[in-house]
């Protein structure tokens, strides 16, 4: 059976701020992310099933991804841990949305994190064939299973 590639978009605000970087992005602010995520697969062979023919219904998808990515990080300050404690404690009590990462929250490291969040929620025999994560108009980062294999 051919395989298929499925893709959908999704799209985010979320503002970082970038530790120790020698720029103006150690300053918080934020982006409009436009995130496309794409499985690959083989459409379902089964007679009278309701997902016949699909490799899996873009609905399932976007709650996967709705789920276990947008939910986190939408309209979400992306912090790196061990930061102004006391910066955090303020925007804590204000009931601002935080996101505290071990990791420096730059485009690459937070299309690593979809990626490690994605993975496992799809189901058997479809997998995760790239992301894209766009973080302005021009500028995006990208990952393929085929160049991690």
């Amino acid at each position: 059976m051919t395989r298929i590639r499925l893709t959908r978009r999704f799209t985010f605000e979320a503002a970082h701020a970038l530790r120790h970087y020698d720029g103006p992005c150690r300053h918080i602010h934020g982006h409009s992310y436009k995130l496309e995520v794409t499985i690959i697969g083989t459409p379902l062979v089964k007679e009278k099933h309701p997902k016949e023919g699909m490799v899996l219904d873009f609905g399932d998808l976007k709650d996967i991804v709705n789920t276990h990515v947008l939910q986190q990080v939408d309209h979400a300050l992306l912090l790196r841990e061990g930061g102004s404690e006391a910066l955090i404690s303020v925007l804590e009590e204000q009931g601002h949305k935080l996101m505290l990462t071990s990791f420096q929250p730059t485009c690459e490291n937070l299309l690593l994190y979809i990626k490690d969040q994605l993975q496992p929620q799809l189901p058997a025999p479809v997998r995760l064939h790239n992301l894209k994560l766009w973080e302005t108009e021009n500028a995006f980062a990208e990952w393929y299973a085929a160049d991690n294999a």
